[in-house]
């Protein structure tokens, strides 16, 4: 059994909808973020950065933080979405640093300037939103010709999708991206794709492209 500790955000949702896919056992802890549930000392306990999402594996006993992390960690204990050759694994981890290191940080940055704070500064909202674009014309180019990521559904889809699902945040018409917007649809399609959005509960409608 698997603790998940959770709330609404892309990399909250990168977890639940592999456990969905995987067809595990889990239970859910709503961590609200919004009222500031992360900084309590229960949670701290769980997580040590006092940020979502985070899971406790009873199982082996296992204490996870860092969405990439967890994938990581129940990709490779399931033995799915994730390749045990040398090669396919490399491009799995490629494209899931990519997402750690660039697609979620800097949409992040775009959410706070675009959509939680526009006209506070138009420095920001235009290097963000500069970014973004390039970030999705990354994304573009590696779809072009392909249904995922990688040769196969992996975890390098499940940790970008989230964030590509929030593409009405950062401005991003995903008409402009027909690759993206494919892909986007062709996850959209999965049953644990949507439930794994609406964990730990129901916000609003899956965004359709």
């Amino acid at each position: 059994m698997i603790d998940l500790y959770t709330w609404t955000t892309p990399n909250g949702r990168k977890v639940s909808i592999l456990l969905e896919e995987l067809g595990l056992d889990y239970t859910v802890h709503p961590i609200n973020i919004s009222a500031g549930d992360q900084h309590t000392q229960e949670f701290l306990k769980i997580s040590a950065n006092k940020k979502i999402p985070a899971i406790v594996d009873h199982d082996t006993g296992v204490s996870l933080i860092e969405s990439g992390a967890i994938l990581v960690y129940l990709a490779e204990k399931h033995n799915q979405f994730l390749p045990t050759d040398n090669i396919g694994r490399a491009a799995v981890m490629e494209w899931l640093m990519w997402q750690m290191g660039g697609l979620g940080p800097m949409l992040g940055q775009a959410h706070h300037f675009l959509h939680f704070n526009p006209g506070r500064s138009d420095y920001a909202e235009l290097r963000f939103q500069n970014e973004v674009a390039r970030l999705y014309g990354v994304l573009e180019k590696r779809l072009s010709g392909r249904d995922y990521i990688c040769d196969k559904y992996s975890i390098a889809d499940i940790a970008c999708w989230p964030w590509v699902s929030r593409y009405e945040w950062q401005r991003i018409n995903l008409a402009e991206y027909p690759n993206v917007l494919s892909w986007y649809k062709r996850l959209l399609m999965r049953d644990a794709v949507q439930k794994g959005y609406h964990v730990p509960k129901k916000i609003n409608e899956i965004p359709t492209g």
